[in-house]
């Protein structure tokens, strides 16, 4: 996998990288709780979580990677927003 530090989205018209789409193709896979993924995020990435979700945002706000899978990425944009608004509620 390429080891690239930010997602090639960033320059328009760039390719994903491969590390890109594989973290888009994990994505689309569905866990039955948190533990599961998380560990297959350090067995497929090497990364730690943390690490893994701050790639994912980048991607989530890249032009190239909603290019690239549409629904996906409006799916995850929808859940961060839903996470951002309870989030909201909670601190009124």
């Amino acid at each position: 996998m390429a080891a690239s530090a930010r997602p090639n989205g960033s320059a328009h018209g760039a390719p994903l990288s491969e590390r890109d789409a594989a973290i888009l193709a994990f994505e689309r896979q569905w866990w039955s709780h948190a533990g599961a993924k998380e560990q297959a995020i350090r067995d497929e990435f090497g990364l730690s979580s943390a690490r893994y979700y701050q790639l994912l945002g980048a991607l989530i706000d890249s032009p190239v990677a909603l290019a690239h899978d549409p629904m996906l990425i409006k799916r995850l944009q929808r859940m961060r927003e839903a996470r951002a608004a309870a989030r909201a509620r909670r601190s009124l």
